[in-house]
């Protein structure tokens, strides 16, 4: 009977992800997603709040927020991200120890302060908040919610199946299932953030930025880390080093002729 209950769980686990798919007007790519951009825009707008209260609210300085902005919006309008229904927001959070930049769903988009005052031009901040940017464009939000609810179900009915009552021995089973359907989430994670960077190298040279500022960010990445994140394989975020060599790549395909003259360093 428990055999016929975990199929009937990952059968329908599998079916709900498989029939939401859509395709990415922005990226031109096919997506599993599970709900749509309206309701990505309303869950943005309800969080962003609370997120930003975890980092110390907003940034006093308006002139600092202000630049903040107005570099966002400049990548927004010059851009096919301004084309997209999405409500981009960008916000300077007070945070001076944390190094952080994140996207909401929707188009709320945060950097803290303690990254901002890591950067040394105005194009390092553009690539960030154009990485973001590729997030929300890229719906890494409502893809990753889909794949977790996918693995949940897939894990769920391996624990169901493996367990034995009378077997202790067989709870490892379910906890083997929840820790590959983490580490399958995380690769998941890796790949939308070298999207992202793919997206950003685009987004800051069509805004008049110079994308290989990005290579300088994910320098400052590194040295904040301090060398101490751990094996790539179980982060969330490939390793700053590894993304250079993927940024590199996507300038030159970007540019095959090179790079125009009078972009902003």
């Amino acid at each position: 009977m428990k055999f016929i209950v975990a199929i009937l769980i990952a059968a329908v686990s599998l079916v709900t992800y498989w029939c939401n798919r859509q395709e990415n007007e922005f990226t031109g790519q096919m997506q599993h997603v599970d709900m749509t951009v309206e309701q990505e825009i309303a869950l943005g707008l309800q969080t962003a709040p609370q997120m930003a209260s975890q980092y110390g609210g907003m940034h006093p300085d308006e002139q600092a927020r202000a630049q903040v902005n107005a570099i966002g919006q400049r990548l927004v309008r010059s851009t096919r991200a301004g084309e997209t229904p999405y409500q981009f927001d960008f916000h300077l959070l007070a945070d001076e120890k944390t190094v952080n930049a994140f996207a909401l769903p929707g188009g709320q988009i945060f950097i803290t302060a303690g990254l901002l005052r890591r950067l040394s031009s105005e194009a390092q901040l553009a690539g960030v908040l154009g990485h973001e940017i590729g997030h929300v464009v890229g719906r890494h939000s409502a893809q990753q919610l889909a794949k977790a609810k996918l693995t949940q179900g897939l894990t769920g009915a391996a624990a169901i199946a493996t367990y034995d009552p009378e077997n202790p021995a067989s709870r490892t089973g379910a906890v083997a299932a929840a820790m590959i359907g983490k580490l399958m989430n995380m690769r998941y994670g890796r790949e939308d953030e070298l999207e992202s960077d793919r997206l950003a190298v685009r987004l800051t040279g069509e805004a008049g930025y110079d994308p290989r500022a990005m290579i300088g960010v994910m320098r400052v990445l590194e040295e904040a880390s301090g060398g101490a994140s751990g094996p790539e394989f179980a982060q969330t975020h490939p390793n700053p080093g590894n993304r250079i060599a993927e940024i590199e790549r996507a300038i030159q395909e970007e540019y095959p002729s090179g790079l125009p003259a009078g972009l902003v360093e």
